[in-house]
């Protein structure tokens, strides 16, 4: 492997990485030389075990001293390369019995910006408001969050490095100065590197995937599901005693809600300089006793849904240069008869490819994983839309979920196709819940196909194969030959696109230095071969 690399002292306080260029056994392979034979690295023993949370009184989770300062400093893309929304919050969360939520109106919400080294002579200003968490009973406490600040900054220059302030002047509680880069606007550019990555959760394992990713200096990031996993603590702050499962069978789901502000405060190393883009996983869900869903997720972030045509905060789309994303949800309805599929039928319809070449796919849980955790549980969300993303070529997918890391060779209905997406599963980013292990073609591992149902949609897809490599049979005897590669690591991915043909994705695990890639490959399009066919 050659490492080469150029540092400066940049606004950012640290040391950025200007050049990376990885050479793998004296080339990179590209998707146009496979299909590839499936690929499984051996475990190592030595990242297995039981996962430690930080301790909540670690520095990087405690509030500022003064009482308005801002925390949780957070930048998101909006429709364009023109506008960014960024959001935080100011005062305490209350918890407990008796709780009274603060005044939204108590405090300003402004942001103060300019380009790098010219002066913060521009403000914005947003609105702000409280969410609550209300339990109904005995012995369960109930939480209000403190005030979040959502602003609108427009009128930006694209690729453009900005400085910014965001608090209340007039209550001199204003946050340190931070910086974030515009996304590039022209036909044929492209965000530098797009970091991505599924289920952190706020583990140790969580500090050294985020700490690695900054080193490698992203310049967007996509957090593709299951972010704080508060619905895995109790109310008093305790891990469940069922953390190894999701949404047991008790009459009501606790959540530890601080948890999402301990987790917005360590996550803000990141979020407060690189614009970061999320969407929902199932332990986003958090149900209240009123059947309210998603309140921390809807409320925590922004969103360009309403901008990108959704009328839902679950699903929306965005653009960064070149690269048209969409993001999906899996916990909403999807069938053909779904506002959702509807949406993304009238989204990507409307996708310019000449303007925006590649065409990138989000959301929580894999259709492609041979893992035998969550094995073929989004089966109906993929029987309702692959046909809509194959029409459209979409050119990629990431997903999250399964504890693990996984590539696929192009497929599409189980089959391998070069006009299939790549699908990448990135579920291993620190969380609380032990790494996936086990495969489901290994003997034993198999399930039966009625313990695979859509639990949260209420569908059932999921049947024995009629053709190919498993006819007859619901899991492969052998590692798939959709599956290229899997590795189960902690770790993240990086994708950088180098033209509207060529993209070079990453992936780190956490035990290499930064630095060191552990799968890398060049995701190759092929527009003349594989063209999007006219609606008639």
């Amino acid at each position: 492997m050659v490492l080469a690399m150029v540092f400066f002292n940049g606004p950012l306080h640290c040391l950025i990485l200007l050049s990376l260029m990885f050479v793998v056994n004296g080339d990179i392979p590209t998707t146009l030389e496979g299909p590839f034979k499936p690929v499984t690295v051996p475990v190592n023993t030595s990242i297995i075990g039981n996962m430690t949370s930080l301790p909540y009184n670690d520095t990087s989770l405690q509030r500022p001293t003064l009482d308005f300062q801002p925390e949780q400093i957070s930048v998101s893309l909006s429709s364009n390369s023109s506008s960014v929304w960024i959001s935080w919050v100011t005062g305490e969360f209350q918890f407990g019995d008796d709780i009274k939520p603060l005044d939204p109106q108590s405090v300003a919400s402004v942001v103060q910006y300019g380009t790098f080294n010219s002066g913060r002579n521009n403000q914005a200003t947003g609105n702000s408001f409280v969410y609550s968490q209300q339990y109904t009973y005995e012995g369960l406490k109930s939480y209000t969050s403190g005030i979040i600040h959502c602003v609108l900054v427009t009128g930006l220059d694209p690729d453009t490095l900005y400085e910014y302030q965001c608090g209340d002047p007039s209550k001199q509680a204003m946050s340190d100065v931070h910086y974030f880069r515009t996304m590039p606007s022209q036909p044929g550019d492209y965000p530098n590197r797009v970091a991505v990555v599924g289920d952190l959760g706020l583990t140790y394992n969580t500090s050294t995937t985020i700490n690695h990713m900054l080193a490698n200096h992203p310049d967007l990031a996509l957090l593709v599901g299951d972010l704080s996993f508060a619905d895995l603590y109790l109310t008093n702050g305790t891990l469940s005693d069922c953390s190894s499962c999701s949404f047991p069978e008790t009459p009501f789901q606790e959540t530890y809600q601080p948890r999402w502000d301990y987790w917005g405060r360590f996550m803000q190393i990141l979020t407060a300089s690189v614009p970061t883009m999320v969407i929902e996983g199932d332990h986003e869900i958090e149900k209240q006793a009123d059947n309210q869903t998603f309140t921390a997720y809807s409320s925590r972030f922004a969103f360009p849904s309403e901008e990108s045509g959704s009328s839902s905060a679950l699903y929306y789309s965005f653009n960064a240069g070149g690269i048209h994303f969409v993001m999906l949800g899996a916990y909403v309805s999807y069938d053909k008869s779904s506002d959702q599929y509807n949406w993304l039928e009238r989204d990507l319809s409307n996708v310019n490819r000449s303007v925006t070449p590649w065409l990138v796919a989000a959301w929580h849980p894999p259709w492609y994983s041979t893992y035998k955790e969550h094995y073929r549980e989004a089966e109906c969300m993929r029987v309702e839309m692959e046909d809509l993303l194959y029409e459209y070529r979409v050119d990629l997918v990431f997903n999250g979920h399964v504890n693990a890391y996984e590539r696929s060779n192009r497929v599409y209905n189980y089959t391998l196709d070069p006009c299939g997406p790549v699908y990448i599963t990135v579920g291993s980013g620190g969380n609380e819940k032990k790494l996936t292990l086990e495969h489901a073609e290994e003997p034993g591992n198999c399930p039966d196909p009625s313990t695979t149902p859509d639990r949260f949609m209420g569908g059932f897809c999921a049947f024995n194969f009629t053709s190919g490599q498993a006819t007859g049979n619901f899991c492969w005897n052998e590692q798939p030959d959709y599956s290229a590669y899997r590795d189960t690591s902690f770790g993240y991915g990086l994708l950088e696109v180098k033209n509207e043909t060529h993209a070079l994705w990453t992936w780190y695990r956490n035990q290499d230095r930064y630095y060191e890639s552990g799968d890398v490959i060049y995701i190759v399009r092929e527009p003349d071969r594989c063209s999007v066919e006219p609606k008639v």
